[in-house]
């Protein structure tokens, strides 16, 4: 190998990466992800039950 071929991997060592557990998530998050639930479950029981 040369060194061409680490300088790329240097690189990516500069980037600091987080994943989801760790990152802070605010109140707002909370209240969209409720949201997002509440419309699935009201389609995925309210629409069959109203053609039914």
């Amino acid at each position: 190998m040369t060194d061409d071929d680490h300088a790329h991997e240097e690189s990516d060592h500069d980037i600091e990466r987080t994943t989801a557990p760790q990152a802070p998530y605010a109140g707002r998050h909370v209240a969209i992800g409720t949201a997002v639930a509440l419309v699935g479950l009201l389609v995925v029981f309210g629409v069959p039950l109203l053609l039914a």
